[in-house]
């Protein structure tokens, strides 16, 4: 009898088998098309169909909101959502975090060790500061193994202003020892032509880090698009919308992949401001609540830059000086 009871025991200690995964097409209402258009709009597992808004999941399938509600109630009762975590979990999980060198000593430590994966860095300021510069040689730089600052990764570069110059990837990529043929194969570009086409591109980015190991995500410039689009105080309420929305899918495209987004950003002038710098960057509070990491760019005596960090959830303001050079950015 002893015997038989101990063999109870083990048998009820054994751990469960871990339940089946559910495929977007296991929900109901959900078809294999119904499925496939959820796909082709981001929306791949569960989770994020769970945390969707029914109108985004009724524009993507193409269904009314009454059904797209029912699909998201389906995805929230088979996902893991709403569950808290220690904060132990947390940091182990930042410590897998990647980031990017810059080339510039300085400017790495100025952003706690270089461009930081599943966030948003933002560089602002006048023309000529360095902003397409940086966003170039991270291009070049994120393809480097990991041992040198790299992420043995691939890019996506949205244009918006015409800016992106293959001549500039070669410099950087000789002066690093990088073959420039490979290094420009591996960064993708896509030339935005309107705001609408410029959102969209980060969809198109979605299904191609799906195949290729993207790690960095640029868009040079963030803002200018909208600013031309929406001008006037009576075009701001759905300019701010559409802005706020951009920023979100393109935080999601960061933490879904550990990519690294990095956007520039232009900057107004203040005609009030009578002392000190009278510019500021476009986008107002919708963009300084986005950007995770905010730095302002000034000129400086050539080849000299300032880069001034002005907001970061867990770094001290703080400024750093690098250099512009032909090969790219320096100490």
């Amino acid at each position: 009898m002893v015997q038989k009871s101990t063999s109870r025991a083990a048998e009820s200690t054994e751990p469960a088998p871990p339940p089946e995964p559910v495929a977007l097409e296991d929900l109901a209402g959900v078809g294999a098309t119904t499925a496939e258009k959820l796909r082709d709009a981001g929306f791949t597992d569960l989770m994020e169909l769970a945390v969707a808004s029914p109108g985004d999941v009724a524009e993507a399938a193409e269904i009314g909101t009454a059904v797209a509600l029912k699909i998201i109630h389906e995805a929230r009762r088979h996902a893991d959502v709403g569950s808290f975590e220690p904060g132990t979990l947390l940091l182990e999980r930042r410590k897998k975090l990647g980031r990017i060198t810059t080339n510039a000593k300085s400017l790495d430590e100025l952003l706690g060790g270089g461009v930081e994966t599943a966030a948003i860095s933002e560089f602002s300021g006048e023309f000529g500061t360095g902003k397409t510069q940086i966003a170039h040689q991270v291009a070049v730089d994120v393809q480097m193994p990991v041992d040198q600052g790299g992420l043995n990764g691939e890019v996506v570069y949205i244009d918006t202003e015409s800016t992106f110059r293959p001549e500039r990837i070669v410099d950087m990529a000789k002066a690093l020892g990088i073959d420039p043929a490979q290094a420009l194969e591996r960064i993708h570009v896509a030339r935005a032509f309107n705001s609408n086409h410029q959102m969209l591109l980060v969809t198109k980015a979605q299904e191609l880090a799906r195949e290729r190991p993207v790690r960095l995500i640029v868009v040079d410039s963030l803002t200018a698009h909208f600013r031309a689009e929406y001008p006037g105080r009576g075009e701001l309420a759905p300019r701010q919308q559409l802005l706020n929305k951009h920023l979100h899918e393109l935080m999601k495209f960061g933490t879904t992949y550990n990519a690294a987004v990095l956007v520039t950003n232009q900057v107004t002038a203040r005609p009030d401001i009578l002392f000190g710098d009278p510019t500021r960057p476009i986008g107002g509070n919708i963009v300084a609540h986005a950007a995770t990491y905010r730095v302002y760019l000034r000129k400086s005596k050539p080849p000299k830059r300032i880069a001034r960090l002005i907001d970061s959830p867990n770094l001290p303001e703080g400024e750093a000086v690098f250099s512009l050079t032909t090969d790219g950015i320096r100490e």
